[in-house]
């Protein structure tokens, strides 16, 4: 099937504005001085010279370079002082983890210079078995978004976090001095670390009076239906997990497993271990 879109540079284009349709027929958008080059002395001798030559050589092919395209600007600056785990040329790789609230993966980040610039599965997740959604292995271009905030952000206005961090500090000493409460609102936490900072601010709170922190979390795709239902079947608030790599038949009634559904990751990397034509091919029923 050909494509048969047709896609303006702009108004004048889809308009066929007169002026528009006389310099698209132009194969370059300024006037080239080419006729007063030619018509030099120089070159209107009927022996032309090596020097000539190359001069009419050299004028064409700068002329076609320029109006072909603009070539940017890149300023390389040399380290004052190197960092030791940074080797020009070399990439380096770091282990993380990614989770946006939805998607989560154990994760290798490789770096040019300091700058990521693929995302790959960890091989040694007992998890994810080192695989990536297409979701996981995008990511890394939302590092380099130009519309990212590049600074805090408070009533609007951009600040700095030194500027912020003694204003949250400041307040939490009046809450924590009057005995009231503090309210953290974040979506489903998974970071050991991060929930261990929630219960030491929370002691802290409520070292000296009877301030507390409450923590309330909400997620665009909610699994509170599914945590609910297992609770009062089987009496755990627990998420299943699934070994589709030992399941020699898979039946699924509306649930996009492979993509949006609990853990997609660890489940298309499972999924595709029985569908191998050599090993055996699972059946897989969907309604």
């Amino acid at each position: 099937m050909s494509n048969n879109k047709i896609y303006w540079r702009g108004t004048e284009e889809l308009e066929k504005d007169p002026s528009f349709v006389k310099s698209a027929e132009k194969e370059f958008a300024e006037e080239l001085p080419i006729e007063q080059f030619l018509g030099s002395k120089e070159l209107d001798a009927t022996n032309t010279s090596r020097r000539d030559f190359l001069k009419f050589m050299g004028f064409g092919i700068t002329a076609a370079t320029l109006a072909a395209c603009e070539t940017p600007v890149i300023k390389s600056l040399p380290y004052v002082v190197k960092p030791n785990e940074v080797m020009p040329g070399i990439a380096n790789y770091y282990a993380s983890t990614f989770f946006d609230g939805f998607d989560y993966a154990s994760i290798l980040v490789k770096t040019r210079e300091g700058r990521p610039i693929h995302i790959e599965g960890n091989k040694n997740s007992n998890v994810t078995k080192g695989g990536v959604s297409a979701r996981v292995n995008s990511s890394v271009l939302s590092l380099y978004n130009t519309n990212r905030f590049q600074n805090p952000m408070k009533d609007g206005v951009a600040t700095d976090w030194s500027t912020l961090d003694s204003e949250i500090k400041s307040q939490l000493e009046g809450v924590k001095a009057a005995g009231g409460n503090v309210s953290i609102l974040s979506n489903t936490i998974i970071s050991p670390s991060s929930l261990n900072l929630i219960n030491e601010l929370n002691s802290w709170i409520s070292s000296e009076g009877g301030a507390s922190v409450t923590h309330v979390t909400h997620d665009v795709v909610s699994s509170y239906g599914m945590l609910e239902a297992n609770k009062r079947t089987f009496g755990k608030s627990m998420l299943p997990t699934y070994r589709f790599d030992k399941a020699k038949t898979v039946v699924s009634i509306g649930t996009d497993f492979l993509v949006n559904w609990i853990n997609p990751v660890a489940f298309a990397k499972g999924y595709g271990k029985m569908r191998n034509p050599e090993t055996g091919m699972s059946r897989h029923y969907q309604f």
